[in-house]
């Protein structure tokens, strides 16, 4: 039987967040006519990760729609499948970085009016406080300044700085006037309103639908999902 894709989200109060998450999920079903994608949220927003479980026959292979590595994806997600067989649910790495979501980042720049030159970019983030997580935001950054040939440094828009503004006008201090806020979020919510208060020139919208995230979302899945039956526990990164 063909592994169901659990997509794991990190669940919002913004209903624009989560029609967010639904339409990317449609791209995928989309993208792989056939496969059974089946949305589950880690808070806010329903079903939770077990309640969706729960409905899923045969093999499962959960991805987190997260674009770092963290808690959630090293702890919440596994303790939150962890009742099931885990011959027969598989949890995939986080969906960043990679040179999909560079791309994907950067052609919502190009949207948002970013021109094609050298000026500077902020990445911003939510933040954590787990370093792993910000050691894959360092390098979705380092992916997103080779895939403009461009500057790009790191922001977090809570916990531990720099701030998005804080950011951006250390670029303006330097003689940069004109600097882009990259939103390093998968889709609308609270994180996502406070970028649009920045100084920065031009703001890109979250990654939402765009086609290379989905392609990642497939990408995570097919990494777990072939061969599934011969390995047990989390899958390994990639």
């Amino acid at each position: 039987m063909k592994a169901t894709l659990l997509a794991v989200a990190h669940g919002t109060r913004d209903p624009e967040g989560v029609r967010t998450v639904l339409a990317l999920l449609d791209e995928v079903r989309r993208l792989r006519p056939g496969l059974r994608v089946q949305p589950a949220w880690l808070g806010l927003a329903e079903p939770s990760v077990p309640e969706a479980l729960s409905a899923l026959p045969g093999p499962v292979v959960a991805v987190p729609l997260l674009l770092a590595s963290g808690y959630h994806v090293r702890a919440d997600i596994p303790a939150l499948l962890a009742g099931a067989d885990t011959g027969e649910v598989r949890v995939t790495p986080a969906l960043g970085p990679s040179p999909l979501l560079a791309h994907a980042l950067a052609s919502r720049l190009t949207e948002a009016g970013r021109p094609p030159d050298g000026s500077p970019v902020v990445l911003a983030a939510t933040g954590s406080s787990d370093p792993r997580a910000r050691a894959d935001t360092t390098e979705s950054a380092r992916l997103l300044s080779l895939r403009l040939n461009a500057p790009v440094s790191v922001a977090y828009a809570s916990g531990e700085g720099p701030t998005p503004t804080e950011a951006i006008s250390a670029w303006h201090r330097t003689g940069h006037p004109d600097v882009s806020l990259a939103a390093h979020l998968l889709a609308p919510g609270h994180f996502a309103h406070t970028l649009t208060r920045t100084p920065a020139r031009w703001t890109s919208s979250p990654l939402g639908t765009h086609p290379s995230v989905a392609e990642l979302v497939l990408r995570r899945y097919d990494e777990a999902a072939v061969p599934h039956t011969e390995v047990n526990g989390p899958a390994r990164a990639h």
